[in-house]
């Protein structure tokens, strides 16, 4: 189905913050100030690899205003962290590695005295030569960043079957290639911060943006040394994410402040300071060499992928565990030879960002696929459908995966496409200049969701009817743009035929929430589904049970709707469904229960009132009245399904997607423009068609700034992007002029795990598809990202007109 406002109908869900986001009056955590804080800033070091000599802060410890200065000797419990490996300093004691490292923290009453403490701080450095590239780490004799080597590595991965040598000894065409892609920034809008807030019983309350809650929470209190109860963590909502900030950033240093100085800390990066010291996508460098036989099957694939994580882990293992899973594609190959090695270097430190290294193997694996094709003389969709993987064929890392036909339909539905037929003929426009070229690219991506084998994934939530009578659902996720809220009130008005003014969703804070594991990995939509499916028939149960009690009425005669229980009936059952499939402005017993007027359109005039008072039976307000609170509690707890195969960090439940792109290349200037886009999704049932959309246009635009324009450039393991007036974001003069996106919902009969995520899929296959469109515009096969202008332009090639000197 192709997905539009018109196409989706009532299910087309305003998302509830809207509002607030477009005029501004949302609250960030960022926002949030109290009369009696003080503000915290960071010391970072003037250098990237160096030996402390000595640090002196009596100077700024004497300044006026100045309520406390912190170093290493200040951390009371562990003075690292890292969520997989926790190995990156607090604050730094001995070595700096890269130029975001912390070396001391300051409170002030003001931000200008909080800036001047810092410059009265006084460090001396030996500097040493810094590692800037994987290769310089790799090397002989090269100094180890970390005591926990064996030398500059941080991991390593392969996935060795067959035999790669005599499988492309057998091979008529053999592609070789090295492909690179770039340091992308996050570049959300809210760069991290928070409030940092200890009360008069000696806990912290820390309103931050993170990931995942529970996690900040244990690492929090591993450096303060305190129990985790200690620690409270608000966390929602956020002003983007996109994996930035998973990790750790301001939170230990706002937390170590608010407890020295017994006040409330406000902290803030500036952008800069975002720049220096955030999170980038991991630079790679992925070489690869793929033969076929005489018949273009593939047979043989040897790939040496190199990470740059920078100077600390993160999650660089993980990272690069996707990408070597990544690299093989959705494809069939007897014979494979894979190695990878994150590398640490005194480069910015690299970590989670949405795909997780799946967009980088995707732009290499689908740039393989062209480049046989081509020697092929072959259709590049028929040479991959040739070798796409069986339906029943294990996975890439050979581990047994839920059977699907995702992979098929999304490839079918692209070749049927308008945009992809263009390929064949790609139109001319008379009127273009003949710098101007255009050209259709496709690419097709099998995308892994959640953690993967052998990682804790934990799930679970909570539903509950609350003491004024709403429907109360509870998990620790965050909201940081994807439309989690809406998407939950879409599942809830579906599962009760209630309305949204019947609801009350918690999410993001520690205090109020079970422990429903990290918002990544595409995960959060599948999990909340499957807990309310785990949850929804005994907390009906109960309320059906206790209205029988109070009505009389047998509670197979009841069921849930806008308000309270209702009297099961033709009439009012339809009218219910109608308002859980548009929840509209309805009187109910007198009393205006309401989706907010600003989020739904008013469609009342097709609802009978009347016929839907008649029915109610008991409100929520009152049957919330009966028993002990605890008692309306219903709570869950599970995993993330994996595969029942022992091979670490395989996935078990995939998305699959398929990306055209059309584009003109000026060969003048080497502009490349994106035109037109298509995405085939196949991620089974779509709940919110509004938020769908959302993330598929989102990721797609962030995949044209990875692809065409975005690199955090460092020299000597010193950032050359400062801020973001060198760093090119697309704007929406450089966005596609058109985007479409056709949503397969089919899933196998029985499939226990509905809707997939789509927060990465339209992030990953798209970069491939332009440079698969710009070989076709120009000729130019592309290896590196951003796509470097200089290799687009070429000599124009028409004659000169007559009597027009040439000299």
């Amino acid at each position: 189905m192709l997905l539009n406002r018109e196409s989706s109908g009532k299910r087309w869900h305003l998302r509830p913050d809207g509002v607030g986001k477009v005029t501004g009056k949302l609250q960030y955590l960022t926002d949030m100030t109290l009369t009696d804080m003080v503000h915290g800033r960071v010391l970072r070091s003037s250098y990237p690899y160096a030996r402390i000599l000595s640090i002196d802060i009596t100077g700024a410890e004497a300044m006026e205003g100045v309520l406390a200065v912190l170093t290493s000797k200040d951390v009371p419990g562990l003075n690292l962290f890292g969520i997989a490996t926790p190995d990156q300093p607090v604050f730094c004691e001995h070595v700096v590695r890269y130029v975001g490292d912390a070396i001391a923290a300051v409170a002030a009453d003001s931000p200008e005295r909080a800036a001047l403490a810092l410059d009265a701080i006084r460090v001396e450095y030996e500097e040493w030569t810094p590692l800037d590239s994987p290769e310089a780490a790799l090397a002989p004799g090269a100094p180890e960043l970390h005591e926990h080597g064996p030398g500059n590595v941080l991991h390593r991965t392969e996935i060795k079957r067959g035999n790669v040598d005599e499988g492309f000894a057998t091979c008529q065409h053999i592609v070789s290639e090295t492909y690179y892609t770039p340091r992308q920034m996050h570049a959300y809008m809210e760069t991290e911060g928070g409030l940092f807030v200890p009360d008069e019983n000696g806990r912290l309350h820390v309103y931050a943006a993170t990931q995942h809650g529970y996690k900040d929470r244990m690492q929090l209190a591993r450096i303060i040394g305190c129990s985790e109860e200690d620690i409270r963590v608000v966390s929602s909502p956020i002003g983007g994410s996109f994996g930035g900030k998973d990790e750790l950033n301001v939170q230990p240093y706002g937390a170590l402040l608010a407890l020295r100085s017994g006040r409330p800390v406000k902290m803030h990066n500036s952008r800069k300071e975002s720049v220096r010291a955030g999170l980038k996508r991991h630079p790679m460098k992925i070489e690869m060499q793929t033969g076929i036989s005489r018949e273009g099957m593939i047979q043989a694939h040897r790939v040496r992928i190199t990470a740059d994580t920078g100077a600390y882990a993160t999650l660089g293992a993980p990272v690069l565990n996707f990408c070597t899973e990544h690299c093989l594609g959705p494809y069939s190959i007897p014979h494979v030879d894979v190695e990878g090695v994150s590398v640490y270097t005194n480069n910015g430190v690299s970590g989670e960002f949405r795909g997780f290294g799946g967009n980088q193997a995707i732009f290499a694996m689908e740039g393989q696929m062209d480049r046989l094709a081509e020697i092929m003389d072959m259709d590049p969709w028929e040479f991959r459908r040739r070798n796409m993987r069986g339906k029943t064929d294990p996975g890439p890392l050979n581990q047994r995966i839920l059977v699907t036909d995702g992979l098929s339909q999304v490839w079918e539905a692209m070749d049927r496409s308008e945009l992809w037929q263009k390929h064949q003929h790609p139109p001319a426009n008379p009127a273009s200049p003949p710098w101007i070229k255009r050209g259709v690219g496709a690419a097709i991506a099998m995308h892994g969701a959640g953690l993967g084998y052998g990682i804790p994934d934990p799930a679970g939530g909570r539903l509950s009817l609350n003491a004024e009578g709403k429907i109360e659902v509870a998990f620790s996720y965050e909201e940081f743009g994807q439309g989690l809220i809406a998407t939950l009130e879409m599942m809830l008005c579906d599962l009760f035929y209630c309305s949204t003014s019947d609801l009350s969703i918690v999410i993001g804070d520690t205090d109020r929430v079970p422990h429903s594991g990290s918002s990544t990995a595409s995960r959060s939509t599948t999990m909340a589904w499957m807990a309310l499916q785990r949850l929804q028939t005994p907390f009906r149960s109960k309320m059906l049970s206790v209205a029988s009690a109070l009505s009389g009425i047998p509670s197979d005669e009841l069921v849930t709707g806008p308000g309270g229980i209702w009297l099961r009936g033709k009439s009012t059952e339809s009218k219910a469904e109608k308002i859980a499939m548009s929840p509209v402005i309805t009187e109910v017993v007198g009393e205006r229960t309401s989706g907010s007027s600003e989020s739904f359109n008013d469609t009342s005039d097709t609802v009978d009132n009347a016929a839907l008072i008649s029915g109610l039976v008991v409100s929520y307000v009152d049957l919330a009245k009966q028993g002990k609170s605890e008692e309306w509690i219903f709570d869950t707890q599970f995993e993330y399904p994996t595969t029942p195969d022992n091979v670490v960090g395989g996935h078990y439940l995939y998305t699959h997607a398929a990306v055209a792109a059309e584009v003109e290349v000026n060969t003048l200037t080497g502009e490349a423009k994106l035109l037109d886009t298509r995405h085939v999704v196949a991620a089974g049932p779509v709940i919110n068609p509004m938020g769908f959309i959302g993330q598929i246009e989102g990721g797609s635009v962030m995949a044209l700034g990875f692809t065409l324009t975005e690199d955090a450039l460092m020299q000597d393991s010193r950032y050359m992007t400062t801020n973001l007036d060198t760093y090119l974001i697309p704007t929406i003069r450089d966005i596609h002029t058109n985007l479409e996106v056709e949503a397969i919902e089919n899933l196998p009969e029985g499939d226990p795990f509905g809707p997939r995520g789509i927060g990465e899929i339209g992030s990953v296959a798209l970069a491939p598809a332009i440079t698969a469109a710009i070989h076709q515009a120009t000729g130019v096969w592309v290896n590196r990202l951003p796509v470097p202008r200089d290799q687009l332009i070429k000599p124009l090639d028409v004659s000169l007109q007559k009597g027009v000197s040439s000299t």
